[in-house]
């Protein structure tokens, strides 16, 4: 097989691969993007679309039945509806099979030449890739790694059989009778969610004290209600021990006592590795930052013409953040002056409610020795809130005290995901409470409670 020589090969067509890739080729650069499976990487497979198809399709057949049962919007009735994981899985397969094919084209129209197979380096400028038709040999001036992660495993609940990962979770062709999920992050809640609202028993085993350990108390305080009145168990600061028998997971619970949960499935989501193994990382003189792959701000790794992008140099490990960096590698090959320096990068929990964070919580700011002032509203005073998604939850905004400059932007509640645009946007502008507070908001709207939010900052509310 001849050699390929380029300027840019990238290692990895996840989200941060093949943008890095397509922006590369948009550029003149010659560029080779290297991928075992499917592009689009966990994201577009088995990660955030499949997962958001499913939540989806567990709120359209909750909602239903809540109609049906009368708890819902008056003057409407339904027959109590049912569901069939199958029908659910082929649309959801087509939803991800349109966009990964929508990611090839973009790399095509880009002229980026893909070579499927798995990529092993020789050295910094040499990649061997074992291809079905055999070896092939990429040479390269500027190589962008791009190798993503991948669920952790217990040693003592190793993926197989009754134990998945999200991966597996989001391929069942049944709904599982008695779920157990390991782990209140943000992956096992929203599956967990979507899975008890489909009709399973659901049971959460979390060795932290609340869930969700990564957002503030006041921001997953409506998850917890949610949690209980969805009749999903929660077991805090218990640790899962292991199998016994084919269908019991033993668990320890905060009181030292061992429980046995019967399980026909047990979810597994304490966290995601980088995939720092496999691809040869011994051939190279990459410095690492614990587990993770050191980079600078401009994505250099310590060996020059390496750029390392997404979740193998570390947290947050999250698509755009990926994709940011992808775009920015491929313009400082191409001579552009970047780095990076964005304020702050959104975080979305689909949960139900939701939740969006941008920035510095209270606690945070006050960490950093920050004097802050804070702004807090409610949905239960937004009229787009109460006659859509309900009225639970909030929006607030964190402030300088002197000059009243932005810090962090957070909601929780029934759609607050589409909120991180206006959050980001906000926190990159440099805005201030002032700016906030004299923005004109379309009424009504949630968004409307940036603006009250604001003023309640400032210590002029008008709606309460």
């Amino acid at each position: 097989m001849k050699d390929i020589s380029c300027a840019v090969l990238v290692i990895g067509a996840g989200p941060g691969g093949y943008v890095a890739a397509i922006r590369a080729g948009q550029l003149g650069l010659d560029t080779v993007i290297v991928e075992a499976g499917r592009p689009g990487g966990t994201c577009l497979n088995v990660g955030c679309i499949p997962s958001k198809a499913l939540i989806h399709a567990a709120d359209e057949f909750f909602r239903i039945g809540e109609i049906a049962a009368g708890r819902r919007t008056p003057g409407i009735a339904a027959a109590p509806p049912t569901f069939d994981l199958g029908p659910c899985q082929e649309w959801k397969g087509g939803i991800v099979n349109r966009l990964t094919n929508g990611v090839s084209d973009l790399l095509k129209r880009a002229r980026v030449k893909t070579v499927e197979g798995r990529a092993r380096f020789r050295d910094g400028k040499t990649v061997e890739v074992a291809t079905a038709t055999g070896t092939q040999v990429i040479r390269a001036g500027n190589v962008i790694i791009a190798t993503g992660s991948e669920p952790v495993e217990l040693p003592f609940l190793p993926f197989g059989g009754r134990v998945l990962s999200s991966t597996e979770a989001l391929a069942l062709t049944r709904v599982p009778d008695r779920l157990v999920v390991v782990g209140a992050g943000y992956i096992g809640l929203e599956l967990g969610i979507a899975f008890r609202k489909l009709g399973a028993a659901v049971t959460v085993v979390e060795a932290a004290p609340r869930i969700l350990p990564q957002y503030d108390a006041e921001l997953t305080r409506p998850v917890t209600a949610r949690l209980e009145r969805l009749g999903i168990e929660l077991l805090l600061g218990a640790a899962a021990k292991g199998l016994a028998g084919e269908g019991t997971l033993v668990v320890e619970t905060a009181e030292g006592a061992e429980a046995r949960l019967p399980a026909d499935a047990v979810l597994v989501t304490v966290g995601r590795r980088p995939r720092t193994e496999g691809w040869g990382r011994e051939e190279l003189a990459l410095a690492m930052n614990g587990r993770f792959v050191a980079v600078d701000e401009q994505c250099r790794t310590a060996m020059r013409g390496v750029y390392a992008i997404g979740d193998v140099t570390g947290e947050p490990m999250l698509a755009h953040r990926a994709m940011a960096q992808g775009e920015m590698v491929a313009e400082i090959i191409a001579g552009a002056r970047r780095s990076w320096d964005k304020v702050a990068i959104p975080a979305v929990c689909f949960t139900d409610p939701e939740i969006v964070t941008v920035g510095l919580s209270p606690d945070e700011a006050r960490a950093a020795g920050i004097e802050a002032r804070t702004g807090r509203f409610p949905f239960a005073a937004n009229g787009r809130a109460m006659t859509t998604e309900g009225d639970e939850g909030f929006v607030r905004i964190v402030a300088r005290a002197d000059n009243h400059l932005v810090l962090g932007m957070q909601a929780a509640g029934g759609g607050v995901s589409e909120l991180a645009a206006a959050f980001g946007l906000a926190m990159e502008m440099g805005a201030r409470l002032e700016d906030l507070a004299g923005t004109i908001h379309a009424h009504p709207t949630l968004g409307e409670c940036i603006q009250e939010a604001a003023m309640r900052a400032l210590g002029r509310a008008i709606h309460g």
